[in-house]
């Protein structure tokens, strides 16, 4: 099926953001492979501070995704790996989505737009952690073009996941 992609915005997020984000994630469904429950807000406040420091620093972060009527539904964008096991220093693409927008594109779109960024950033690889469960992640990153790169079980849960790598650096023609 090739239908086309919505109109996704992606901004830096703002204080405001970190309510957004605590309400839009506040659902079992959209915290299933994320630890099963939204963390407080006080973390989704410390979250997008650091992303606004990532931003103004390296040129990308976690993007707040905003639909065509410029409402908040999640996020995705880009930031160093931040475990001491897998791609340790390595640029992760990520999303996460409120679950009422499920199914209709905004996650293709918006991760579209940050491959994309991170590019013009300078960054010539980059890599998605997905836990091995996750279908809708899978397929996401297939729609991108990565190539699972390796199966790994993570230290704290002990569930599987796929490390899926993409290059972002375009050959050049002589």
């Amino acid at each position: 099926m090739n239908r086309a992609l919505p109109a996704v915005r992606l901004r830096v997020p703002t204080d405001e953001d970190a309510v957004a984000w605590h309400r839009i994630f506040d659902d079992p469904d959209v915290m299933e492979f994320h630890g099963g429950r939204s963390a407080e807000l006080s973390v989704y406040e410390e979250l997008t501070a650091r992303q606004r420091r990532h931003d103004a620093e390296h040129g990308f972060c976690l993007w707040t995704v905003l639909d065509e009527s410029g409402q908040a539904i999640g996020f995705t964008g880009a930031q160093p790996w931040p475990q001491d096991w897998g791609p340790k220093g390595e640029i992760e693409i990520g999303w996460r989505l409120g679950r009422a927008h499920w199914g209709k594109g905004y996650v293709t779109a918006a991760a579209r737009q940050t491959l994309e960024r991170v590019r013009a950033a300078g960054v010539a690889e980059v890599v998605a952690m997905v836990n091995a469960r996750n279908t809708r992640s899978i397929a996401v990153t297939r729609r991108l073009g990565m190539r699972l790169a390796e199966v790994f079980t993570t230290p704290v849960s002990q569930q599987q996941g796929h490390c899926y790598r993409l290059g972002l650096v375009t050959p050049t023609v002589e």
